[in-house]
């Protein structure tokens, strides 16, 4: 079996400008930080990033505590390397809401429930979702973060707006322990996106905290199956603020 295991620099190396990217994690609590580290490091510009929020800036309180450094996605927009942020959540990061405001960033706001329907269904193969989040809202005539038109459709009597599936060129993810073939599972909160992400992308990367040996762990533990994954990065540490 060839070995998926790949340094940061390797895994990121077909990133490109203005790709789409989707990157794990909620407020960056379990959000893959080397793939980040990877992608200041190589200076791409443009990119379209998918993600519940936009991380956190240096010094912003989390919880008890603050943020040494930028976190998750907000390392990217520290580096103003992204054109237009997807999410459901945009209200906390200061460095996102400075972009906006200065007109060097577009954000797209999608209700959250919504945004994982959406990228579960391209991880499975769907061309969409059917949810009431929105009926009798501007929602029903506004298009869709990529310009799709919706589409409103009746079920049984009740109305219904069809969301497309949201894809991406590459997904990065921070499982807590992966096995060498890619299976993983994610502990507690950072299961969040960590989970539907994989799959819904052309190329899948994960950065475990943990990497075992294949059969090492209960298979019954893993909550995805490495056939989903295309590169493992070893190295990522465990969660800090």
């Amino acid at each position: 079996m060839k070995s998926k295991i790949l340094t940061p620099q390797e895994a990121v190396a077909g990133v490109e400008d203005g790709m789409t990217i989707m990157v794990g994690g909620f407020l960056a609590t379990g959000s893959p930080e080397i793939l980040m580290d990877a992608l200041v490091e190589k200076g791409v510009k443009h990119l379209t990033v998918i993600g519940n929020d936009g991380g956190l800036a240096e010094g912003q309180p989390a919880g008890d505590f603050a943020a040494k450094t930028p976190r998750g996605i907000g390392k990217l927009l520290e580096h103003h390397m992204v054109d237009h942020i997807i999410a459901s959540h945009l209200g906390v990061n200061p460095r996102l809401n400075e972009q906006f405001a200065d007109g060097s960033l577009k954000y797209t706001l999608v209700p959250q429930g919504t945004l994982a329907e959406k990228i579960r269904a391209a991880a499975y193969g769907l061309g969409g979702v059917l949810t009431p989040v929105g009926v009798g809202t501007p929602m029903e005539e506004e298009p869709d973060e990529l310009g799709r038109k919706k589409e409103v459709m009746v079920i049984d009597g009740k109305k219904y707006l069809f969301e497309r599936a949201l894809y991406a060129d590459y997904s990065f993810i921070r499982p807590t322990v992966a096995d060498k073939f890619g299976n993983y599972y994610c502990s507690k909160a950072t299961k969040n996106f960590n989970y539907v992400m994989a799959g819904a992308a052309k190329h899948t990367i994960i950065a475990p905290e943990k990497l075992v040996e294949v059969g090492e762990v209960d298979p019954d533990m893993w909550q995805v199956a490495g056939v989903l994954v295309d590169t493992i990065v070893e190295g990522e540490k465990k969660w800090q603020i």
